[in-house]
């Protein structure tokens, strides 16, 4: 098995406002799970393999260190329309759209929670080669 990227988990301040911008945004389906404010996302169309992921209640950094992250990045059909519901939602694009030849066109974002994202259309001879 290689090592792919099998879940993530995104971090909040306000679980039910960054459920709404991900849904809204990205399509994706977020459903309650465990305890309270936590949440399993479904990044797929229904009964389509995905990436998993977890929505959750930020957590306290460890005493003594900064917080950490892992930035993701999400492949999109219309970075455009993409753009557009960032900001509808609450979202900031904090660097617009740039293109990596070969590659495809990327943004960062971030989401509500000050998350920072990265959202990819990527060029259909690449996603072809590699997804």
């Amino acid at each position: 098995m290689a090592n792919h990227l099998r879940f993530f988990a995104i971090h909040a301040e306000d679980v039910e406002r960054a459920k709404t911008f991900y849904e809204a945004v990205f399509d994706w389906r977020i459903t309650p799970w465990g305890p309270p404010g936590f949440y399993l996302i479904q990044t797929g169309a229904e009964g389509e393999k995905h990436v998993g992921g977890a929505l959750q209640q930020r957590h306290e950094p460890v005493t003594g260190t900064g917080m950490k992250g892992f930035e993701c990045t999400v492949g999109v059909d219309d970075l455009d329309a993409i753009m557009a519901k960032v900001t509808a939602n609450g979202g900031t694009i904090v660097m617009q759209p740039y293109t990596i030849d070969g590659v495809g066109r990327l943004i960062y974002l971030h989401d509500t929670e000050g998350n920072r994202v990265g959202a990819m259309q990527y060029d259909p001879a690449y996603a072809a080669a590699f997804f």
